[in-house]
């Protein structure tokens, strides 16, 4: 089969290897998704560069944890009737060394996820990851039916899925975006309300909006947000971080606990499976009723993968960055 990979740490250019390998078959329990989309992460070129972890566990490395496609093959315990079936899968190169960079991806079999007719490969090759960690951010203390639900970064691939999350949980969903031109795209992707950040003043007009405080954050910016959120978050809320613009910012410890605000910090692996469960159920049933929708920002075929994971450094606000494996089976929407 056709894949990327790379055996040692470093930038894209210098280490990614584009080449053949053999075709994996799924152990027990496992399924063999044969992959039209790969959906490509900022997460990803920080796993190859080694900055984060213990750096490479693997001698060789397939990257890219999220993808879709259609199972071909299963292992012993798997039900045969899943056999050409539609999935996204997610986590795929999570403590294993092979990811869906490549024409065939072997996971187990829940984290392969039937994916409903008429949602295209390329929405869902991205999802896994952002989407997975908005809806912990949004639920992970629970229902959010009435609330108020702040989104910082609404536009981005982790806050467009917590803005839908959120929204469909029942809760008041204000989303913040960075330029005016942002605002009616937050809204259109579900906010009640949209906040341009970058004038003065955010704080205020979000306070004009929930004058008692949100009850919740999804933060994508914890370090830069730091001296305003304890001032818009209600006693007793919470400010779920999924990532921050400062790797050890200064907590404003009493500011936090004099409202009795809790933090949590969100990492991308190790959710409990029923939450995991819970979330590829939620992100499905968004995607086949059209709440949830990625524009796609850029395209790339296997022998572009430096490329792709450049851009993916560089941010990509504007939507989803994909490896195309299958370009004819990546983009028409199936009915």
């Amino acid at each position: 089969m056709r894949a990327a990979w790379y055996e040692r740490p470093g930038p894209a250019h210098q280490v990614l290897i584009v080449g053949t390998m053999p075709v994996p078959w799924p152990a027990p329990g496992e399924v063999r998704v044969k992959i039209a989309v790969s959906g490509v992460h900022r997460r990803d070129a920080v796993k190859r560069h080694g900055r984060r972890g213990p750096g490479m566990t693997f001698p060789r490395v397939i990257p890219h944890d999220d993808g879709a496609g259609v199972i071909d093959a299963v292992g012993r315990g798997v039900d045969a009737r899943r056999l050409g079936q539609r999935v996204w899968i997610y986590l795929a190169q999570s403590y294993r060394p092979f990811g869906t960079a490549a024409e065939y991806a072997v996971v187990p079999a829940v984290q392969a996820v039937p994916l409903p007719a008429g949602v295209p490969f390329d929405q869902a090759a991205g999802m896994g990851v952002p989407g997975i960690i908005a809806h912990r951010a949004v639920f992970e203390d629970g229902p959010v039916d009435g609330r108020l639900v702040l989104v910082t970064g609404a536009l981005c691939t982790v806050g467009r899925a917590a803005v839908t999350m959120a929204r469909r949980g029942g809760a008041v969903v204000i989303a913040t975006v960075h330029g005016p031109s942002r605002l009616e795209a937050a809204l259109a992707a579900g906010a009640h309300y949209a906040v341009d950040v970058s004038r003065g003043g955010a704080a205020a007009r979000i306070g004009a909006i929930a004058p008692y405080g949100v009850d919740r954050v999804v933060e994508g910016a914890f370090g830069a947000d730091l001296a305003a959120d304890p001032e818009i978050v209600a006693h007793g809320g919470t400010i779920a971080v999924h990532s921050s613009d400062r790797a050890d910012p200064a907590v404003p410890y009493r500011r936090l606990a004099d409202k009795n605000i809790t933090v949590h910090f969100l990492g991308h692996d190790d959710f409990p499976d029923e939450a995991n469960r819970q979330a590829t159920a939620d992100l499905t049933a968004a995607l086949r009723d059209g709440d949830l929708w990625y524009p796609v920002a850029a395209r790339f075929p296997l022998e572009r993968i430096a490329e792709a994971h450049a851009a993916a450094e560089n941010g990509s606000p504007a939507g989803h960055i994909v490896l195309e494996l299958d370009p004819a089976g990546a983009r028409p929407d199936p009915a």
